[in-house]
C-alpha cells in the first residue's frame, strides 16, 4: 500500500475533494450547533437563580421567568438539534454517494489484470464498505467541533465565573490523557485496517459461494464453505472487539479523570458552602455545568477513535485512486478507419505474469473474410481476442488494422468497431430486451425484432409471459446456457460492426438451434472481418483461412482442404473429432 500520509492528511483530502463542495449547508449546520451547544451553558447558569431565589428565598415571580427561560432553552435545543442532524445526514449521504460513484468510475478505467488480481467481493467491499465507513466521519467531527466544543466552552465560562479554583481542580487530570490518546489512535487504526481487510475476504467468500452454489450443492461442500466463512467472520469479530475496546478506552479514562475532578470539587466546594463563602445555588450551577460537560467531553474523546476508523478506510479508497491504468486511450488525432479493415498481427509475444502464452505470433485476417483460429486448449486463441480489443497489451510486436496500430486508436473507437460473442455470455439482471440493447435508444423496434429472430431469441422469448421484457435474472440465471448465448448473438447482430469476433459462439446450443444460429452468423459475417475460435472443427470448414496454433505459435494456415491434404496438427485434430463423432453416433443409434 502506498504511503498516503497521516490521518489528518487523509481527512484534509476528503474535505477538499468531497465535503467542501457542501460548505453552505455545513455553515448552516455549524451555526445551528453553536446555538444548540450554547444552550447548555445558559441552562447551567439559570440554575443559580432557580436555587437561590426560588428554592431558598421563595420568590414566586422568579419561578415563572426562570421556568420560562429553561423551557425556551429546551425548545431551542430541540429545534436546532433536529435541523442540524438532518443537514449533516444529507451532506454525509451525498458525500458517500459521490465517492462511491467516483471510485467505481475510476475502477472501470483500470486494466483487466487489476480485476484478475482482486476478487469481485473485495472490490465490492472497497466501493461499498469502505465508503460507508467514512460516510459519517464529517458528521461526527463537525458535531464535535461545533456543538460539543461550544458546549464545553460555554459550560467552562460558567464554571470559571463561579469559581476559578473549583474549575482548576475539575480539569487538572485532563493533560494526563495526551500520551494514552496517541497510543490508542495507532492501535485503533491498526485493528481497523485488519478488520477492513478481513471484510474484503468475507465479501469474496460470499461472492464465490453464491456464484457457485450449484457446484457447492452437487459436491457436498456446504460444511467446507461454511467453515471457511466462519473462519473469516471470527477474525472480523476479534478485530471489531479490539477496535471497539480501543475506541471505548479513551472515554473510559475521561470518566475516571472527571470522577476525580468531581470528588475534588465536592470536597473543596463543600467546605466553602459550610463556611458561607459560596451559596447552594452557586454550587449547583457549577456542579450542573460540570455534569453537563461530561457527555460532550466523552464524545470529543471518542472522536479520535472514529477518526482513525475512517482513516483506515480512506487508505483503502485512495490506494485504489492511486492505481493507474497502463492501457491508455490514444488522443483523437487520427482519422477513423473506414470500411472493413484487414487485421495484421506481427511478431506478437504475450504472457500472464511469468507464464508465456503467445510467442512471436504472426498472421493476417483478410478484410471481409472469415479467419478461424484452432488449436488445443491453452494455445492462446482467446488471448488473441483480448489483445485485439486491448483488454491486454502485447509485451512485444504490434497489432494493426489497415496498417494502423490499434495502440494509436482511441479505445472507444477501437472497441466500437468490434462485436464479440463468447462462450461465456454475460447477461445482467435486466430484461432480455435491455440485455440486447445495452442502453441504446436509437434502435427501432423493427431492427430489434430482426436481430431477435435471426439469433433465434424469439423461439423462447415469445413463449414467455412478458416476452422480451422478461427478467434475465442475476448473471442470466433465469435463462439456459443456450438461451443466454442467443441473447449475446442478438447483441452482435444489432451492433453491426465491421469486425466480428466469435469465441465458441454456438457451443451451448443444441443441434437444431446451432444450425439455425450458425446460418444467422454466416449471414452476419458477410462483408465483415470475422475471427472465429472453435474447438469443433466442423463449424469452421467453410472459413476462408484457418490458422492452426500450437503453444502460442502459428503451426500452419490455409483452407480446410489444404490443411487436410498437408496433414499435421489440423488433420490429426479433425480425424480425432471425426472418429469421436462416429463413435458417439454409433452408441446413440
Amino acid at each position: 500500500m502506498p504511503d498516503l500520509g497521516s490521518a489528518t492528511a487523509l481527512m484534509g483530502r476528503l474535505w477538499r475533494e468531497y465535503v467542501a463542495r457542501h460548505w453552505p449547508w455545513l455553515a448552516v449546520a455549524v451555526l445551528l450547533m453553536v446555538v444548540e451547544g450554547s444552550t447548555l451553558g445558559l441552562l447551567s447558569y439559570t440554575l443559580q437563580p432557580m436555587f437561590d431565589r426560588v428554592f431558598v428565598d421563595g420568590d414566586v415571580g422568579a419561578m415563572w421567568w426562570v421556568g420560562g427561560v429553561i423551557l425556551s432553552l429546551f425548545v431551542i435545543r430541540a429545534v436546532t438539534g433536529v435541523a442540524q442532524r438532518v443537514i449533516l445526514t444529507r451532506v454525509a449521504q451525498l458525500t458517500s454517494t459521490d465517492m462511491q460513484t467516483d471510485l467505481l468510475a475510476h475502477m472501470m478505467t483500470l486494466d483487466s489484470t487489476y480485476f484478475q488480481r482482486n476478487a469481485p467481493g473485495a472490490l465490492i467491499e472497497r466501493v461499498q464498505g469502505d465508503t460507508l465507513a467514512v460516510q459519517n466521519v464529517w458528521q461526527v467531527l463537525i458535531q464535535g467541533l461545533g456543538r460539543d466544543v461550544v458546549s464545553l466552552l460555554s459550560l467552562f465560562v460558567v464554571a470559571v465565573t463561579i469559581d476559578v479554583g473549583w474549575t482548576a481542580i475539575a480539569v487538572v487530570g485532563i493533560p494526563l490523557l495526551i500520551l494514552p490518546t496517541v497510543a490508542l489512535q495507532k492501535y485503533v487504526r491498526r485493528k481497523t485496517r485488519q478488520m477492513r481487510s478481513d471484510s474484503r475476504h468475507r465479501a469474496t467468500r460470499l461472492d464465490e459461494i453464491f456464484h457457485g452454489i450449484d457446484a457447492i450443492k452437487l459436491n457436498g461442500l456446504e460444511p467446507y464453505q461454511l467453515a471457511r466463512f466462519r473462519k473469516v467472520v471470527d477474525r472480523i469479530v476479534h478485530s471489531q472487539i479490539k477496535s471497539a475496546a480501543g475506541r471505548a478506552l479513551l472515554p473510559g479514562m475521561i470518566d475516571i479523570v472527571t470522577g476525580l475532578g468531581f470528588f475534588g470539587v465536592l470536597v473543596l466546594g463543600g467546605r466553602d458552602i459550610i463556611s458561607g463563602e459560596k451559596t447552594v445555588g452557586e454550587f449547583m450551577s457549577f456542579f450542573t455545568a460540570m455534569a453537563l460537560a461530561f457527555q460532550p467531553l466523552r464524545r470529543i474523546g471518542a472522536i479520535s477513535g472514529t477518526f482513525q476508523v475512517a482513516a483506515a478506510s480512506l487508505e483503502n479508497i485512495y490506494t485504489v485512486f492511486a492505481t493507474r491504468p497502463t492501457i491508455l486511450s490514444a488522443p483523437r488525432q487520427i482519422a477513423p478507419i473506414a470500411g472493413t479493415p484487414e487485421i495484421e498481427v506481427e511478431h506478437v509475444t504475450f504472457g500472464y505474469d511469468d507464464t508465456p502464452v503467445l510467442r512471436d505470433l504472426t498472421f493476417r485476417a483478410r478484410a471481409g473474410k472469415t479467419t478461424a483460429l484452432v488449436g488445443a486448449s491453452g494455445a492462446g486463441k482467446s488471448t488473441i481476442f483480448r489483445l485485439l480489443t486491448r483488454l491486454v497489451q502485447p509485451s512485444q510486436g504490434t497489432i494493426a488494422m489497415n496498417g494502423q496500430s490499434i495502440a494509436d486508436m482511441p479505445l472507444d473507437a477501437l472497441r466500437g468497431m468490434v462485436s464479440i460473442v463468447s462462450q461465456d455470455a454475460l447477461l445482467f439482471d435486466e430484461t432480455i430486451r435491455e440485455n440486447i440493447l445495452l442502453g441504446r435508444r436509437d434502435v427501432s423496434e423493427d431492427a430489434l425484432r430482426r436481430a431477435v429472430e435471426d439469433a433465434r431469441v424469439a423461439d423462447f422469448a415469445d413463449d414467455m409471459p412478458l416476452g422480451l421484457d422478461t427478467l434475465a435474472g442475476p448473471r442470466g440465471s433465469n435463462l439456459s446456457g443456450g438461451q443466454r448465448q442467443r441473447v449475446a448473438i442478438a447483441r452482435a447482430l444489432l451492433r453491426n460492426t465491421p469486425v466480428l469476433l466469435l469465441d465458441e459462439a454456438t457451443s451451448a446450443l443444441d443441434a437444431q438451434s446451432e444450425a439455425a444460429v450458425q446460418a444467422a452468423l454466416e449471414r452476419l459475417s458477410e462483408g465483415r472481418t470475422t475471427l472465429v475460435i472453435a474447438h469443433r472443427l466442423s463449424t469452421v470448414r467453410t472459413a476462408d483461412c484457418i490458422v492452426v496454433l500450437d503453444q502460442g505459435r502459428v503451426a500452419d494456415s490455409g483452407t480446410h482442404d489444404d490443411l487436410l491434404a498437408r496433414g499435421g496438427i489440423y488433420a490429426d485434430l479433425y480425424r480425432l473429432q471425426f472418429d469421436e463423432n462416429r463413435i458417439r453416433q454409433w452408441r446413440t443409434a
